[in-house]
């Protein structure tokens, strides 16, 4: 089997789309006579002709118009792995819009962000605070963190790590005490702990809702009831007590995802890349155990 340099493969790009040689070796910056003798080898070792050489220059039959096709989904390839290279290598800079639930916004990421922007004097980082799921194709946000059981099929993301929930009640109160419940209302409805109080509780022991963790975690040190809520809120809350046996433990992946169109400009890629690793970092925290 014959071994050929890449390189030689833009020499071929370069005649087919530019009909001669003399053109060729001005888009690509070099003497003619270069361009020719990159072609000739080529053709040389495959003993291949690949253009047909007429007064009018260099054409190529319709047979090979599949080979120079190959050649130019090479070239995109190879310019792909440049970006991603030249994207690796940049400093981080401009701005870079991060969307994420109230929970999330409120306990480890100021931290990150805080020190993602230290990292990079060049880099702007907004962080939006929301329980709803921002229209990604919209542009509202460059970047979701996001706990959801999988992601939309718009979206193209990595696992960060695992939020995981309890049932917390007041912590002065004994077990038993509490007969009510808080149920999850608005985006939290979709969540595994909202199906399971839907189908284990009855209608009567659910006295009040929120639509937002932190918001069902006051109610909770208020003495309004229990409440599912992410362990590292409730277990580092001392007005707060975990109630094990009342249901199970669930445990929910974070994403860090962005749209596909904008999943690898280098900066958007550069910054999911670091919150995933600091996310990672955090795992103790997320789990409720540190």
């Amino acid at each position: 089997m014959h071994r050929f340099n890449w390189d030689d493969l833009k020499y071929l790009l370069a005649v087919a789309e530019c009909g001669s040689v003399s053109k060729a070796g001005r888009l690509l910056k070099v003497n003619h006579a270069t361009v020719l003798r990159r072609v000739t080898l080529f053709e040389e070792r495959f003993d291949l002709s690949v253009f047909d050489r007429t007064p009018q220059g260099y054409r190529l039959p319709k047979e090979n118009e599949h080979l120079i096709e190959a050649i130019r989904e090479v070239d995109h390839a190879v310019r792909s792995v440049e970006r991603l290279i030249a994207g690796g290598k940049a400093p981080l800079s401009g701005r870079v819009r991060i969307t994420s639930t109230d929970t999330l916004c409120h306990s480890v990421l100021p931290e990150i962000v805080s020190n993602m922007q230290a990292e990079s004097d060049e880099l702007t980082l907004e962080l939006i605070s929301t329980n709803a799921h921002l229209d990604m194709t919209r542009l509202d946000a460059d970047i979701t963190v996001r706990p959801a059981a999988q992601l939309p099929d718009h979206l193209i993301g990595e696992r960060a790590g695992e939020l995981v929930f309890d049932v917390f009640g007041l912590a002065e109160r004994e077990d038993g005490e509490d007969a009510a419940w808080l149920g999850l209302s608005g985006p939290l409805s979709r969540t595994a702990a909202a199906r399971w109080m839907e189908e284990n509780l009855g209608e009567g022991q659910i006295k009040g809702s929120a639509d937002s963790f932190l918001t069902l975690r006051e109610m909770v040190a208020a003495g309004a009831g229990l409440a599912f809520l992410p362990s590292m809120i409730g277990a580092r809350d001392g007005r707060l007590r975990r109630r094990d046996g009342l249901a199970p433990r669930f445990s929910v992946p974070i994403w860090v995802a962005s749209h596909a169109d904008l999943h690898s400009i280098p900066r958007i890629a550069q910054v999911s890349r670091l919150l995933v690793a600091k996310l990672v970092e955090k795992a103790g925290v997320l789990s409720g155990h540190q």
